[in-house]
């Protein structure tokens, strides 16, 4: 099956760049392209795109603002993939929060733009722990979910199990990694990330490792 991708970037030379990368892959095709935020809610509608490639920082309508439009609005959103300049980045940060699904750095080499949306469209995430590890640091303290994920956590009444997913998610293991560790199936480990992710109210695996940090669950610190 093919993978439909939208790139919305308002640089022209990134949106061709990505276009080339993906167009070249049998199984990857870009249906469609957006120069700013304000483009994404019909560029998706009329494209229909398993994955977007969504720059965090744009005029009008950044990524941050257009991710939470897309996902509020549409009942089936595409899976996004913020692309940014820096890690270190705040507006990287809100687009997590937003629900986006993980981030890609311009300056990634080809392989590895292929594989993250052949990742984010299999219904991965992509986790960096230690670039969430410094974003959610820089907010200090319970990082701006504060004490409200604290409770959100609390009340999510995650086992012991689930908890211990959470911990390895946080680390940025795949289901198929948690499974070798738990030494347990990969269908339970996935039924087990579900559990969290429907207890948290978590878009995706990112969404729920971030409540993890902004909790205090997993310390930012390390």
């Amino acid at each position: 099956m093919t993978i439909r991708v939208a790139v919305v970037d308002d640089e022209e030379l990134i949106r061709v760049g990505l276009r080339v990368i993906i167009g070249a892959q049998p199984d990857l095709e870009v249906v469609g392209e957006a120069a700013d935020g304000a483009e994404v809610m019909a560029t998706v509608a009329r494209t229909r795109p398993d994955v977007l490639l969504m720059d965090v920082r744009m005029p009008a309508i950044d990524g941050i603002e257009a991710t939470r439009r897309l996902l509020t609005a549409s009942s089936a959103p595409p899976r996004v993939l913020v692309v940014t300049t820096f890690e270190n980045d705040d507006y990287v940060y809100e687009a997590l929060r937003a629900g986006a699904s993980g981030f890609l750095l311009k300056r990634a080499r080809p392989a590895e733009v292929v594989e993250a949306v052949r990742v984010v469209a299999g219904g991965e995430s992509l986790v960096f722990p230690a670039a969430i590890r410094r974003l959610a640091g820089s907010y200090g303290g319970d990082g701006p979910g504060g004490g409200a994920a604290a409770e959100q956590l609390r009340r999510a009444r995650l086992t012991e199990r689930e908890e211990e997913v959470l911990q390895l998610m946080a680390a940025g293991l795949s289901n198929a990694e948690i499974a070798a560790r738990l030494v347990v199936g990969a269908e339970t480990v996935k039924t087990h990330v579900g559990n969290v992710l429907t207890k948290l109210g978590a878009r995706n695996r990112t969404q729920a490792v971030i409540a993890a940090y902004e909790s205090g669950f997993v310390s930012p610190v390390g």
